[in-house]
């Protein structure tokens, strides 16, 4: 384990100790009082940086302008990607963000944190339970109505969904309304799904790019074989995969190999490849393909927030709190399964 590893373990294991016991119960006004509040100004807190956890947010986004169609809502979230997943969030009013690397930028950090106290809020949510910056950042805003997202043990009976952390904040979300008074508030119907809301024209460039890179008659299966870390499968796993994919579906379809932006390949640049470091434009690419293979990651997220079926494979990662769920996606644990399950996953996505 490197030094910079240990540090940001222990320094995790020390905020949550620190943080654990904050906002145990919704604090501010009595729930009661929640139903005569004109709900216009809301705080969603989720500071981390990385692609795939900004992307969960997006659910509860959609949940909060369902209830409150009028509301502005700021973000307090870190690094630079949100502006660009959230563009089209008309809702979203503003973004504040974190320096990704706190100890470089030291002042900017303690400064973004201080200017949570310019603004006032009618309500603040913490996305993530276990985020001790979440829980601080909570408590530090000024907010009416603040809900800290603690497990509820009686969703956690009833829904085997619920950890899910993308459906986790919803469901708690929309219990927080019904125990307040909210009428019309529907706990079981389904949760919105990860979307940074395209564009047509985004999409229609997507298709000219897709139909640059591949035969045009035909559709194409997206293939993503990066991940970090213990995630990523190695090159012995994906090659005699690809070339089981090549040996299935090669005659029918175009497969392409979506590259992350450390641009490498575990198949070793075998077949046609995309590259972008275009968020929206690598949404908009993936929008027009048929299905999505890839290990968990943020790409695999991003692919979920384009609609397009996903099979996402696990093999380290909670299948429960991570699985893309948008219509036609599946999540594989490849512990469990092997080369002939993920084929009969791929068949029924393609309706063969």
């Amino acid at each position: 384990m490197s030094f910079k590893i240990y540090i940001n373990d222990k320094r995790r294991a020390i905020m949550r100790g620190l943080t654990r016991n904050i906002g145990r119960i919704v604090s501010g006004s009595s729930n009661n009082d929640l139903t005569n509040t004109n709900i216009k100004k809301v705080l969603v807190s989720r500071p981390n940086s990385r692609l795939g956890n900004q992307l969960l947010i997006t659910p509860l986004v959609q949940e909060i302008i369902d209830v409150f169609p009028e509301c502005e809502i700021d973000l307090f979230v870190r690094g630079q990607i949100a502006p660009i997943l959230f563009e089209n969030y008309k809702n979203v009013n503003r973004i504040i963000r974190l320096p990704k690397k706190p100890f470089k930028e030291l002042l900017k950090y303690i400064k973004v944190w201080f200017s949570l106290k310019k603004y006032s809020y009618d309500m603040v949510l913490n996305m993530d339970k276990n985020s001790s910056s979440g829980r601080l950042s909570t408590q530090f805003a000024n907010g009416r109505f603040k809900f800290f997202n603690d497990i509820d043990e009686e969703l956690q009976a009833k829904y085997d969904d619920y950890e899910h952390k993308a459906k986790f904040p919803v469901y708690n979300f929309r219990n927080y309304l019904i125990k307040s008074g909210f009428e019309n508030i529907d706990i079981d119907k389904p949760i919105p799904t990860l979307n940074i809301k395209l564009s047509d024209s985004e999409i229609a460039k997507g298709k000219e790019i897709l139909d640059s890179l591949t035969d045009k008659n035909k559709e194409t299966i997206a293939i993503y074989t990066f991940a970090t870390g213990a995630k990523c499968y190695s090159k012995e796993w994906w090659l005699p995969v690809y070339d089981r994919f090549c040996k299935e579906y090669g005659k029918e379809y175009n497969i392409l190999e979506v590259l992350p932006v450390e641009n490498v390949s575990q198949i070793d640049f075998k077949a046609p490849a995309y590259y972008s470091k275009d968020l929206r434009e690598i949404t908009a690419f993936i929008n027009n393909t048929k299905v999505f293979i890839g290990a968990d990651s943020g790409m695999m997220h991003l692919a979920s927030a384009a609609q397009t079926p996903v099979v996402g494979l696990f093999s380290i990662t909670d299948i429960i709190k991570y699985q893309p769920y948008n219509e036609g996606s599946v999540a594989i644990d490849t512990n469990k399964s092997d080369i002939e399950d993920i084929i009969k996953t791929i068949d029924k996505i393609l309706g063969k």
